[in-house]
Formats: structure tokens, C-alpha cells, sequence
């Protein structure tokens, strides 16, 4: 049997990884400033979080979560103290489209509607109802038939407002920042109004953090640079340093009942032993103002070079985009300077999204890198 060929794979075959680097078979050290998709948020092979995935694993490895367990508890807790959203409730899952259908689940039982809100260029997961990524030509429709979705221009605030006027829509879903798309930040205002009027029309709020929450962004959400409180949050990548594991925050206002949602693997005792690792190393090691710090420094940087016309995001979490293609300079910096970057909706944007770990002398060591990259492209 061979595997379903649906990924565009690099003939580079990590073996091995250590803080903001991975390690081929011959021992190639590549500094890696993409994190597989932003889900490496405390460095690879991070001692902490080794030593707490072996521990669980040695004490009971797996449970199916038919049966709450107590390092599920441990890890609702410990979240809620440091995102600072302890009023909140925890439904853990496997992934962020997992999290994405359940948030829509809730919401959906809350005012029993089904039309959708979310915004142009947006990924919200891969069978989730809400999925618009059309800059590269990959038009990806919604498959869920449950809801039906309207797409709006991003920070447009008057034909949303029309739209949930009409009374009927179930959610609005938005990312904390925008990363498929090509890392576009809300404005602040924006999300301010976009909460009061969902409250207005009894519309819940779901702000998607999948990939820009877990302290990408400087903050432990994205969203926390406005002064709103999301109906639900949904949370993956991140959270688990590599192992597969997602969760949806619940603000109070929804009441829970036995049997309203389900999981066979979601918070198993593996995955949650891996999420308080990241927690704790989060803490401990002030990640999130790392990020906010060097991520100011990468941003400050990356304007000054030739041929870039805008740098967008906030800390870890950055589209740089140029005036030109950019898979060139891409496969340049992988395969001659040892360097992962990724890539965005549009054929122009690189997006770096690597551990939160990322000091300034690795900072330095990829600026360096793109600078002589760039002079053989531009």
C-alpha cells in the first residue's frame, strides 16, 4: 500500500530536533521558522515536555475519554490561569477543524440558526463550514450542508451588520489573526463593535486561535489586544507541541448537558499530559513576551529589506510579503541556506511562524540568510 499522495512533500527527511532546529539523516542542522504549521510553540525536543509525555506514558499511556480523568482537570486549570480566561470551560478534542465543528455545534444548539459569518481568505479547517482560501487559485468551499455561510470582506463592519440585522445567523467566526489568508491582524475596533453587535442580535462570537493562540501573538490570544470575551474560543496547533490535540473554550452563558457533544480520543491522558507541559514551559520560560520582543525585532528588520512591500502580524506569528513570487526564494532558503519558512494564500507571502523559543541570535542567523538569499532572486 502506498500513502495517498495529497501533500507536496521536500526530499528532506527530519530525523531529529533540538530547541529551533531539526536534524536530517546526515545531521544537516535547518533552522526551522515554520514550526509544521505553528504547532512547535516550545522548541523540538524540549526536556520538560519529553519528560512529562514519558512519564504518562510509563503510568497509563491511553484512555478513551468516555471516562473524565484527572489530568484533564489539571489541564483545564492550568490553562484558565494562564490565558486568563478561568471563567471558561474546557471540551478537549483532537484537532482545530474539530474544534471549529463543535464550536458550530454549540452555537447552532444556543439559537437553534444555521447561517454562518465568516470572512474572505479564511481557514477555519478543512471540513469545517467556513473555509475561503482563494488567492492561490484553491477556491475550498464549505462541505458541512448543516450551515450555510456567508463570506464578508475582512473588517467590514456595515455589510456585517446588515447581514445579522436580518435576524438569523447563527454564529460569527473569525481568526485571531488571519494565517492561511496571509497574515492579516483585525483592527481593533473592529472586534470591539463585531462582539457588540453579536450580542446585539444574539449572535455568538467564536474567535478561531487555532493557529494564533498560545502566545503566537505576544498574548496568550490574539484576540486579548481588544477588549472583548469571545463566546466560545477554539484552540489546537500550539497546545500540544506536536501532539495531536485541540480544545474549544466555553464561555458560561452555555449551559452543558450530558451527551450535548462527544469524543472518542479527545483528552486522552497523552495528549493533556503534553498540553501541561507546554503550559508550564510557557510560564516558566516567558515565552509570550519572548515572542512579543523578538517578534517586534524580526518585523522591525524585515522592513528594511529590498523588495518587501509589507510586513504584517504580531510577535511569532509574521507575513512577509514582497513584490514578487516568492517559491523561489523559498526553495532557496530550505535547500542552500538549511532554513524553513512557509508560504500563504497569494503567491508573494512568506509566513514565519517558528517556536516561541526563537532567540535573537537565531534571528539574526535567518536574517543574514534571507539577505544573501534575496540577492540572488530580486
Amino acid at each position: 500500500m502506498k500513502l495517498f499522495d495529497v501533500y507536496p512533500l521536500y526530499d528532506i527527511n527530519p530525523v531529529k530536533g533540538k530547541g529551533c532546529y531539526v536534524y536530517d539523516e546526515q545531521g544537516t542542522a535547518y533552522l526551522d521558522l515554520y514550526g509544521g504549521h505553528a504547532v512547535i510553540s516550545i522548541g523540538h525536543g524540549h526536556a520538560r515536555y519529553v519528560e512529562r509525555v514519558t512519564a504518562q506514558l510509563q503510568a497509563l499511556p491511553f484512555y478513551s475519554n468516555s471516562v473524565q480523568n484527572r489530568v484533564q482537570e489539571a489541564l483545564a486549570e492550568k490553562l484558565g490561569e494562564v490565558s486568563g480566561c478561568k471563567e471558561y470551560h474546557l471540551f478537549l478534542i483532537n484537532s482545530g477543524a474539530e474544534a471549529n465543528e463543535n464550536a458550530l455545534k454549540l452555537a447552532s444548539f444556543y439559537n437553534n440558526r444555521s447561517k454562518v459569518i465568516a470572512f474572505k481568505k479564511s481557514f477555519h479547517g478543512r471540513t469545517s463550514a467556513a473555509v475561503n482560501v482563494t488567492d492561490n487559485g484553491a477556491i475550498q468551499a464549505p462541505i458541512n450542508k448543516r450551515f450555510e455561510v456567508e463570506f464578508h470582506e475582512w473588517n467590514d463592519l456595515e455589510s456585517v451588520r446588515t447581514s445579522l440585522a436580518k435576524g438569523d445567523v447563527c454564529a460569527v467566526v473569525i481568526e485571531g489573526i488571519q494565517g492561511v489568508g496571509g497574515i492579516y491582524v483585525p483592527d481593533v475596533t473592529f472586534l470591539e463593535t463585531l462582539q457588540n453587535l453579536c450580542k446585539e442580535y444574539n449572535t455568538i462570537l467564536i474567535l478561531d486561535e487555532i493557529q494564533s493562540g498560545y502566545g503566537r501573538s505576544g498574548k496568550f490570544f490574539a484576540f486579548q489586544y481588544a477588549e472583548i470575551q469571545p463566546d466560545l474560543i477554539t484552540v489546537a496547533k500550539g497546545m500540544g507541541n506536536g501532539f495531536p490535540i485541540g480544545g474549544v473554550l466555553i464561555h458560561p452563558k452555555f449551559e452543558a448537558k450530558h451527551g450535548l457533544l462527544g469524543t472518542t480520543f479527545g483528552g486522552n491522558h497523552l495528549a493533556c499530559a503534553a498540553g501541561l507541559a507546554v503550559l508550564e514551559v510557557l510560564e516558566e520560560e516567558n515565552l509570550l513576551e519572548n515572542a512579543a520582543v523578538v517578534g517586534n525585532y524580526l518585523m522591525e528588520q524585515l522592513n528594511n529589506f529590498e523588495g518587501v512591500r509589507e510586513v504584517r502580524g504580531r510577535g511569532l506569528m509574521i507575513g512577509v510579503e514582497f513584490d514578487f513570487p516568492t517559491a523561489d526564494l523559498r526553495k532557496r532558503l530550505l535547500y542552500e541556506k538549511k532554513v524553513f519558512v512557509g508560504s500563504a494564500s497569494g503567491a508573494n507571502v512568506v509566513r514565519l511562524l517558528p517556536p516561541l523559543s526563537l532567540g535573537r541570535k537565531e534571528a539574526g542567523v535567518f536574517l543574514e540568510k534571507l539577505e544573501k538569499s534575496l540577492v540572488a532572486v530580486v
